[in-house]
């Protein structure tokens, strides 16, 4: 197979070069031009022919524009005749839609799944999809990262010794858990309801009394989850707050609601979708995750296990 070959879509170049320049391969360029119609055309200006071919796009707004962006290059690559092509998905926003929790509804993530590998997909390298299932709507092998070791790495460098891990839910509790091994303290979660207009968190299930706590979560959209669990963890009388997670996606001002609560010392997350300038707030921390996508790429590219890069330490 000959060398590697990478491209980025219109969505985070940002990433994509900071991947590359951890992986010490260049960012290829690619057009992208839009017809009077509307229409997305897109070319890879560089040569794919038996080549490894790595696609970077996080599905970010505008998702359907940065979707068909991603698809249109996918197909690009195979008619190109590219060796294999793998997409590289630092975040995947239809994830959320995961199950047919109502008459008559769609399934996006199964749906868009399969429209990557029908448009030439051969492979998905993704970062902490919203349920651990979304894996296996995949019809090509998935590499599912994390970024908790990213995380934790963050978080060492604070006395530890009266921290507890919360989780805003149970379904998010697993992680929660596997992040609290990791630093060696305890982990509490939410019991979360969702109504068709509010989000309403009745209890706290752990200890929270006088503690430290780094309140987990893969994503913040609105926030609302947030800052319900907020006001449950003031009653139980936690010491400082601090909030980490994944994707940091900061939708309807967010970030500066977060950034307002006095007692949120600090907000993590990391790089795997653009932050605008103009929304970053004093007490925002945002981490690489770059140099361990480019490690799991080089794998992918050298046939060697990714799974070091996932399995908790």
């Amino acid at each position: 197979m000959k060398e590697i070959a990478v491209f980025s879509g219109s969505a985070h170049p940002e990433l994509a070069r900071e991947i590359c320049a951890h992986l010490g391969a260049p960012l290829h360029p690619v057009r992208v031009q839009r017809f009077a119609n509307d229409c997305l055309e897109v070319q890879l200006q560089a040569n794919c022919r038996e080549r490894d071919v790595f696609l970077i796009q996080p599905l970010v707004r505008p998702v359907q524009e940065h979707l068909v962006e991603l698809l249109l290059m996918l197909d690009a690559a195979r008619g190109a005749s590219a060796a294999r092509i793998t997409v590289v998905l630092p975040h995947y926003s239809y994830a959320r839609s995961d199950k047919k929790d109502a008459p008559r509804i769609s399934i996006g993530g199964r749906l868009v799944a399969d429209l990557l590998a029908t448009a030439g997909a051969h492979r998905v390298l993704a970062m902490t999809l919203h349920s651990p299932q979304i894996h296996g709507f995949f019809s090509v092998p998935v590499d599912h990262l994390h970024a908790l070791r990213e995380l934790a790495a963050h978080f060492r460098q604070y006395d530890l010794s009266n921290v507890t891990v919360v989780s805003p839910d149970l379904g998010n509790a697993k992680e929660a858990a596997a992040f609290a091994r990791m630093l060696g303290v305890s982990v509490a979660a939410g019991a979360k309801q969702r109504f068709a207009d509010r989000v309403e968190i009745s209890a706290v299930i752990g200890d929270i009394e006088g503690r430290d706590v780094i309140v987990l979560d893969d994503e913040i959209v609105k926030g609302s989850t947030l800052i319900e669990l907020l006001d449950r963890l003031r009653e139980r009388n936690a010491r400082s707050i601090r909030v980490a997670c994944t994707h940091g996606l900061f939708s309807n001002g967010a970030l500066r609601r977060i950034g307002e609560q006095d007692d949120v010392l600090e907000i993590v997350c990391t790089n795997t979708v653009p932050i605008a300038r103009d929304e970053v707030v004093p007490k925002l921390k945002v981490l690489s995750i770059a140099p361990a996508l480019a490690e799991a790429m080089r794998r992918i590219h050298d046939g060697e296990s990714v799974s070091a890069l996932f399995d908790n330490p």
